[in-house]
């Protein structure tokens, strides 16, 4: 909740009054760590969320993007403003797996930091179904070849399916056709994968999106630039469950 809310939940239920000021500073103050696990790492998925940053009075609203990891099976996740560098070191410094299922949207700028993660024969880059079944329903025409290209495609029957839409004057078919072009390498047998337990979506990092987004898209919030890294990392923490009161105390952290 925000920091105003807390400031009367928590006088309410304890008597004690911390301004919402100092509950910034306080998060501001701590360090929350980086994504860190004993086990291996087998899958990640990366993908971006939105963010709206304070402007001065009489301005329009400004949002810009953050990239989101999450670390699948394992239940961590992070995020990172304007600082893709970070992402790439920390991702980088975890112990990492002979075969690392790598999972996004068609978002070029996703693949563009995979590539810097492991090395290429240790990732395995996977193109969210959902996302590719959604591109392909935005082409225009027969729903019969829609459905029989979901089908070849849910086969990793590429070229095939490129070859229904070859004689599709539509922007939308253009757009497809390269799009699969563009993916070829990341579209595999979506059944065979399935089947074999391994993961065909990316929605565990659009999960940890939305859930980053119910603190910081509260009504009327706005971010100083500066102070979002802080905000995204208290955030995730306490996703990952690092704010339990038990570790806190453990930990030295506690201030009130």
């Amino acid at each position: 909740m925000s920091y105003e809310k807390v400031e009367t939940e928590l006088e309410v239920q304890t008597g004690r009054r911390v301004s919402l000021k100092t509950q910034q500073r306080l998060v501001h103050r701590q360090n929350f760590g980086l994504l860190d696990s004993e086990e291996p790492v087998s899958e990640m998925s990366l993908d971006g969320g939105m963010i709206r940053l304070r402007t001065p009075k009489g301005e329009e609203s400004r949002w810009r993007e953050y990239k989101a990891l999450n670390l699948g099976e394992l239940e961590q996740g992070m995020a990172w403003f304007k600082n893709n560098d970070a992402l790439i070191a920390c991702a980088n410094l975890l112990k990492l797996a002979p075969t690392v299922d790598c999972l996004g949207d068609g978002h070029d700028g996703v693949w563009s930091l995979y590539e810097q993660v492991g090395h290429p024969q240790q990732r395995r880059e996977i193109l969210d179904w959902f996302h590719l079944v959604e591109n392909l329903h935005k082409v225009p025409g027969s729903i019969k070849r829609l459905l029989e290209a979901q089908s070849l495609l849910w086969q990793g029957k590429v070229d095939a399916a490129i070859a229904l839409f070859t004689d599709c004057r539509s922007d939308e078919a253009r757009c497809f056709r390269g799009y699969l072009q563009r993916h070829r390498e990341r579209i595999p047998n979506y059944g065979y994968y399935q089947a074999e337990g391994i993961p065909i979506g990316s929605g565990d990092v659009e999960s940890l999106v939305k859930q980053i987004s119910a603190r910081v898209k509260l009504s009327g919030a706005a971010w100083k630039p500066e102070h979002v890294p802080q905000v995204l990392a208290h955030r995730c923490a306490f996703l990952n469950g690092k704010l339990a009161p038990e570790l806190w105390f453990q930990s030295g952290s506690a201030r009130i």
